[in-house]
């Protein structure tokens, strides 16, 4: 287990970031695993980080599991599976930070642009409420699956394609919290493969699951009581803060 106090000043409030996004606010998780590279190796990070995840998605699907958009989940999950394959196969030869940093541009110009058009109503009204485009669908899907196995950044993608879909707040919540919960497992086998999750990692993660439950707990809590009208508009602004702060990294990585 790690013992050093500097970590877990960063890493507490890093899971309880983790466990807001899963109970509702989502995209916010994403600086989870930057924030504990300051003090530990990111891939030690993600690796400490993953385990975490997997339990946070039980109290999330539970306690959005009757909200879900059956459609949704068939077209982007085997996308998300052939993306997670993908990453796991380039991620010798594919730079982290060069999709951190599209990542963060794409998600920003997208919210930016959303935020815009929901302020005139003919706009709003006009906003696609089914699965349209699947071939799109499927993109973000794999993109989404890419991202999480690459960079640990596949919310923006899958909200990408979702947002638009103004689905009911609950409904959203319910139906990231199963893709996120099914793509999280479909990470584990090249975890498992690659020896990361030793001792330390699983000892380290179960000293943090207390404080991860009690916060995906608090984030449900919390997001039932934003207003359902104002939820995709905080949704939006959380999602050009993560794009911001991937986009940051991204452009640092790239030069230097």
């Amino acid at each position: 287990m790690l013992t050093d106090p500097l970590f877990y000043a960063v890493a507490i409030p890093a899971v309880i970031l983790l466990g807001l996004a899963k109970g509702g606010f989502a995209g916010i998780g994403v600086v989870a695993v930057p924030m504990m590279a300051l003090v530990i190796s990111p891939v030690l990070a993600a690796a400490i980080t993953l385990p975490i995840l997997l339990t946070q998605d039980v109290v999330s699907v539970w306690s959005f599991r009757k909200t879900w958009d059956k459609g949704l989940l068939i077209l982007m999950l085997p996308a998300a599976a052939v993306g997670i394959f993908l990453g796991w196969l380039l991620a010798a030869r594919v730079s982290v930070a060069a999709v951190e940093l599209s990542i963060g541009l794409i998600s920003i110009a997208f919210s930016l642009q959303r935020l815009w058009a929901e302020r005139a109503v003919k706009v709003a009204q006009a906003i696609e409420t089914g699965p349209a485009r699947p071939w799109l669908g499927a993109l973000c899907g794999a993109v989404a699956g890419f991202t999480s196995q690459v960079a640990h950044a596949g919310g923006p993608p899958f909200q990408i394609y979702v947002l638009p879909r103004r689905l009911p707040r609950d409904v959203f919540i319910g139906t990231s919290a199963i893709f996120f919960a099914v793509v999280n497992w479909m990470k584990v086998p090249a975890y498992v493969a690659l020896g990361q999750f030793t001792p330390q990692v699983l000892t380290t993660a179960a000293v943090l699951l207390p404080l991860a439950l009690a916060s995906t707990w608090a984030g449900v809590w919390l997001v039932r009581r934003v207003p359902a009208e104002g939820f995709y508009k905080v949704i939006y602004v959380l999602l050009i803060a993560v794009g911001t702060k991937l986009a940051w990294d991204g452009a640092h990585g790239l030069l230097g």
